[in-house]
């Protein structure tokens, strides 16, 4: 599975580029704090394919990481998507690196 790290998603960010983010938390988590991704939880996300890209980058990013992996796996196994990026440590792991002021949960 690939993966992007905080710091170079922030990159990404502050650069400009051209990716999608989604987000696979759920809606009470999103409202505590939120990277302004896309957000379709993980129970919803086989309902909603037709809304991620399959022709730029795509990171998905949840709390700690393991739920957008569980994620990634199940689009790239059962929608044959090849251009999906696990945000390591997840939105933890931005708080920690790049925005401490986020809060935690």
């Amino acid at each position: 599975m690939k993966e992007v790290t905080v710091k170079e998603l922030k990159a990404m960010i502050d650069n400009k580029e051209d990716f999608q983010l989604i987000d696979v938390r759920e809606e009470h988590e999103f409202d505590i704090c939120n990277l302004n991704g896309k957000l379709i939880p993980m129970g919803e996300v086989m309902d909603h394919v037709a809304e991620i890209s399959k022709d730029k980058k795509v990171v998905v990013h949840c709390r700690s990481g393991k739920r957008s992996a569980t994620v990634i796996g199940a689009l790239e196994q059962n929608h044959g998507f090849t251009n999906l990026y696990n945000l390591q440590g997840g939105i933890l792991a931005w708080a920690a690196e790049i925005d401490p002021s986020m809060p935690n949960y």
